[in-house]
């Protein structure tokens, strides 16, 4: 069997799937779960942090798990999920099976109140600069991460976390209109799982998409965006399914 690969979103880190992969009981060698550049660690001085940079990068890192193993089963968040859905469209032959969450390109979606600032600029670096790890932490855990959990992925907010957050937002204006013909090319092995009480994707996008695409719709009431931690044990016991 393939390597597994999970994909965080923004403002996450790849600590968010700690949760998932504890339930599924996965040992390292059977996963890959990357930080984008620029989340973690700075950027490279060469990276642009744009869309079209974070599709290039996560390719080459799914190049390699599928030269380890072979096809791979892509997992994806929040933006980890669009390029998830990008990268499965662009090179469906290194791709097992797909399954992301909370978020989705689509030609229909419009970006939600804070995508919309910080796209913005001047206003944009404001509201970053504005934003203190101390704030996030309590607005990820009311969102539903636990307290320790959102404490660690505010640990990571950064300049060089806001600046790839900034410069990614500011890329993707259009993404779900630029990328949405060649999701015709995702593998038929889908699966998505919704928060519906999600406060930055309404449920109608995965709706749309899986009607479209003829995708799996899992939907999990009273939870919301980070509904792959609320519900990680519900969302393990899918993935087992999922790629058995």
């Amino acid at each position: 069997m393939g390597l597994k690969l999970f994909l965080h979103g923004v403002p996450d880190t790849p600590s968010m799937w700690d949760p998932v992969i504890s339930e599924l009981g996965l040992t390292t060698d059977a996963y890959r779960a990357p930080a984008m550049p620029g989340f973690v660690a700075p950027a490279p001085a060469d990276f642009a942090s744009t869309k079209e940079a974070y599709v290039d990068w996560y390719l080459e890192e799914i190049a390699k798990a599928h030269a380890e193993a072979g096809p791979v089963e892509l997992v994806g968040h929040d933006w980890g999920a669009i390029i998830t859905i990008r990268v499965a469209s662009l090179r469906p032959d290194l791709v097992n099976s797909w399954c992301v969450a909370n978020a989705l390109p689509h030609p229909e979606y419009k970006w939600h109140r804070m995508a919309r600032m910080w796209q913005t600029p001047i206003l944009g670096e404001l509201v970053m600069a504005a934003t203190r790890k101390g704030q996030l932490c309590k607005a990820l855990h009311a969102a539903g991460i636990p307290a320790d959990l959102a404490s660690i992925e505010a640990r990571h907010w950064s300049p060089h976390m806001r600046k790839a957050i900034l410069r990614l937002y500011r890329s993707a204006k259009t993404a779900g209109s630029e990328w949405w013909d060649e999701t015709k090319n995702l593998p038929t092995r889908g699966l998505v799982f919704w928060g519906e009480n999600d406060p930055y994707v309404p449920t109608w996008v995965a709706e749309k998409f899986c009607a479209e695409t003829g995708s799996r719709l899992e939907k999990q009431a009273d939870t919301g965006h980070w509904s792959i931690i609320e519900r990680a044990d519900v969302l393990a016991g899918l993935l087992k399914e999922h790629w058995a």
